[in-house]
């Protein structure tokens, strides 16, 4: 009688024993490798394939933390992905390997037989030749698949990505795996009450133009807009503060502001919102945004202001009212737009001084000139894709190997990078406080995909995702909840016009009705569930292998 699927899910300490009784008996263990992110046409023969050349099929797959396919794969959480392979019938045993290369666990089960697929034959891979090498030293053998046809995992999953069952399922599984309950968010929600926060940064307002598009101009082939009305919104550090406020913590704005007449009286108008404000009048002029808007479409936008660097006079003051207000701080976060209130000098000597108080940093940088790699020693940075790579001059490699090298250069402790809708991913740096010897050679993430299922405007997302996770990370949480509660606050957020900021009230109405919050949805779907993916996509193209 056949194994009971979640018996054959089994580690691989407990299948090294159980593969030497077998051997004793005299049978053939066969072992194959791989992601198995969908389970489909061409793995089924691949698997049948191994089956015949022995009496004991193994099956590995790499886990969740060893795929670099994309930032949001494997879109299969291992824990399915490992039940669907355990549900066929001719496989006997499934193992999951953290590892990208499956050399230890070969090393340590020692297969008679490892099958790959043909592609693999010409491969110099330097992990298959590896992999190769310690199967040959031990005197097994590699054997390639005949198969002719391969089917494209990668192009079934651009099919199925906006699956909402399946992303249920992914959710599901990813708090189950980070113990994120309904107790644990409510918890988190309101730790941070009356928190003090220090939000430094340059201060932007946001002008938005709604126009009536009527025709096109008569003297030139340019569209013709009439203005209908206008609208006002805080962007920039200003923005990140009325965030925090938002979800309860206490706030505490330091800015660089203009000498101009909409500069002054802004410290009333920020005490009038609760908010205490210390605003450095170092720049000509308040630093505007002004987006002209035609039937809530955004047409293009305008910037009116010039980079002013503190001098430093400014700077020392800067850093004085830092100090000061750093005294009774649990976080400090930076937001640089690069239109100079941030120096080097400034940022270098506040953090230390924040370090010495166990002040959590955090760090925002967007706009043409922030400078997302001039920060260091940071708890949380967090960067949409486009500006993390443009940062960083990488626009090429996968994003983990930009993501890994952005937290080296700045010893940062973790990196939630936005994208754009698909969601966010989180990633955990090593931190300054660990030696080279001790680091690890590759970075843990975890993928959440956005909840938003309709954009009204991206003004305040980023700040809203800024703001909760630096939250969450200056009271203690893990970096999967703040991910997790970053990307609820984002959706929130982008379904409003004008950036209005996510209440606590707000988060609280949805996570109460999310079922992966629900102790009855802390189980992993039977496996046969996902036999009915492929029929959600168009048929399958076979992909030929070179």
């Amino acid at each position: 009688m056949p194994q009971p699927v979640d018996r054959k899910i089994i580690d691989a300490n407990d299948l090294f024993a159980t593969l030497r009784a077998e051997r004793q008996a005299g049978r053939t263990v066969v072992q194959c490798h791989g992601c198995f992110d969908i389970v489909h046409p061409g793995h089924i023969r691949y698997l049948q394939f191994a089956r015949q050349l022995g009496d004991i099929l193994v099956v590995s797959l790499t886990g969740d933390e060893g795929i670099e396919k994309g930032p949001d794969r494997p879109y299969i959480p291992q824990e399915l992905r490992a039940e669907s392979l355990a549900a066929l019938e001719f496989v006997d045993w499934v193992v999951i390997d953290p590892r990208p290369s499956a050399c230890t666990l070969l090393t340590t089960l020692r297969p008679d037989v490892y099958v790959k697929g043909r592609e693999y034959e010409t491969s110099r891979d330097p992990r298959f030749l590896e992999e190769r090498g310690v199967v040959e030293a031990y005197g097994g053998r590699v054997v390639f698949h005949s198969g002719d046809v391969v089917f494209s995992s990668t192009r079934l999953l651009e099919s199925v990505r906006r699956d909402a069952q399946l992303d249920e399922r992914r959710l599901r599984i990813f708090c189950a795996r980070n113990e994120i309950d309904e107790p644990a968010v409510r918890n988190a929600l309101t730790a941070h009450a009356g928190v003090p926060v220090v939000v430094v940064g340059d201060l932007i307002r946001e002008d938005y133009i709604h126009c009536d598009a009527t025709s096109t101009a008569d003297d030139a082939p340019v569209l013709s807009l009439e203005r209908v009305g206008a609208a006002e919104y805080w962007g920039g550090a200003a923005a990140v503060t009325l965030q925090l406020q938002a979800l309860g913590a206490k706030p505490r704005l330091v800015a660089a502001v203009g000498e101009d007449a909409a500069s002054s009286g802004l410290e009333a108008r920020f005490a009038e919102m609760g908010i205490e404000a210390r605003l450095l009048p170092v720049r000509p002029a308040l630093i505007r945004r002004s987006t002209f808007v035609a039937d809530e479409n955004k047409l293009f936008k305008v910037n009116d202001g010039v980079r002013s660097p503190l001098d430093s006079t400014a700077e020392r003051e800067a850093l004085r009212i830092i100090r000061e207000q750093l005294a009774d701080a649990r976080l400090l976060v930076w937001c640089d737009h690069g239109y100079g209130m941030l120096t080097a000098g400034l940022v270098r000597a506040a953090t230390v001084d924040a370090r010495k108080r166990g002040v959590v940093i955090a760090v925002h940088a967007r706009g043409q000139w922030g400078q997302l790699g001039a920060f260091s020693d940071t708890d949380l940075l967090c960067a949409t894709e486009r500006r993390l790579r443009e940062g960083m001059h990488d626009m090429s490699s996968g994003l983990p190997a930009v993501a890994w090298n952005l937290l080296s250069y700045s010893r940062g402790r973790s990196l939630i990078v936005g994208l754009h809708k698909r969601g966010l991913i989180g990633f955990e740096g090593r931190g300054a406080e660990q030696n080279q010897a001790t680091r690890p050679n590759r970075l843990k993430s975890e993928f959440v995909s956005s909840p938003a299922t309709h954009y009204v405007d991206l003004l305040g997302a980023e700040e809203a995702i800024l703001a909760t996770a630096a939250l969450v990370i200056a009271m203690g949480g893990s970096l999967p909840m703040a991910t997790y509660m970053a990307a609820a606050a984002e959706m929130i957020t982008v379904s409003r016009f004008g950036g209005a900021p996510a209440r606590t009230a707000d988060l609280q109405a949805w996570f109460a009705q999310r079922p992966e919050l629900r102790p009855e949805s802390r189980f992993f779907p039977d496996a046969a569930t996902l036999a009915d993916i492929a029929s959600l996509a168009p048929p399958l193209v076979p992909e030929l292998t070179a």
